[in-house]
C-alpha cells in the first residue's frame, strides 16, 4: 500500500519495465504526470514520516530530488529502452 498521494511500487515498476517505444502516448504522458506528482508529494512529506516501503521506493526510483537517475533509468540506458 502506498502513502497518500504516491506511486505504489506495483505501479512504478510496471511504468519501469515497459519500454518507452511500446507505449502510447498516453501513457507516456500519464507515466510523467504521475512521476512528477510522486516526486513532489516525496518532496513535500518528511523522510520520518515516510513508510517504509516508500523509502525504499523512492531509493529505487531516484526519487531523492537531486536530479540523479533512478536504477529503472540506468537499466532501460544500458538496454537502450530510454528515449533520448
Amino acid at each position: 500500500m502506498s502513502d497518500a498521494g504516491r506511486q505504489s511500487l506495483t505501479d512504478k515498476a510496471g511504468a519501469a519495465l515497459k519500454p518507452d517505444s511500446e507505449k502510447t502516448y498516453l501513457e507516456q504522458g500519464k507515466d510523467m504526470l504521475a512521476g512528477k506528482a510522486d516526486s513532489a508529494a516525496s518532496s513535500a512529506q518528511p523522510q520520518s514520516q515516510k513508510s517504509y516501503t516508500q523509502e525504499i521506493g523512492d531509493a529505487v526510483s531516484g526519487n531523492s530530488n537531486e536530479n540523479q537517475s533512478s536504477i529503472a533509468d540506468k537499466a532501460k540506458d544500458a538496454l537502450g529502452m530510454n528515449k533520448q
